[in-house]
């Protein structure tokens, strides 16, 4: 008796891209913007200006506090947060738009 099995494995991945996402284009981060803003989600508009700037981690940008980015009302136009990971100081500017963003979320 001769039985011969064919199985055919195939990968997880076949077919689907892999590896390092491509970086999002100047016009997909302005449609994310403008679509948060109609909207009217201030957190999360906030939150996705200030990944921008910033280029953190998300782990990183969760655990940021108010008082690491404002001093009172004011939001500072530069700010340095400790990275969990590799436990050095970033230093980043925080562009108009995105201390606009802040405060209205802060206020509200």
């Amino acid at each position: 008796m001769n039985t011969i099995a064919t199985y055919s494995h195939q990968p997880w991945n076949k077919g689907k891209l892999v590896g390092q996402k491509a970086p999002l284009r100047l016009r997909d981060i302005w449609a994310i913007r403008v679509r948060l803003q109609i909207a009217e989600r201030t957190r999360d508009l906030a939150l996705f200006d200030l990944a921008i700037d910033s280029k953190l981690r998300a782990c990183d940008l969760t655990k940021l506090r108010v008082r690491d980015v404002a001093h009172g009302e004011h939001v500072s136009s530069r700010a340095i947060v400790m990275q969990q990971k590799t436990h050095r100081p970033v230093q980043f500017e925080i562009t108009e738009q995105t201390r606009t963003a802040l405060e209205t979320w802060i206020k509200s």
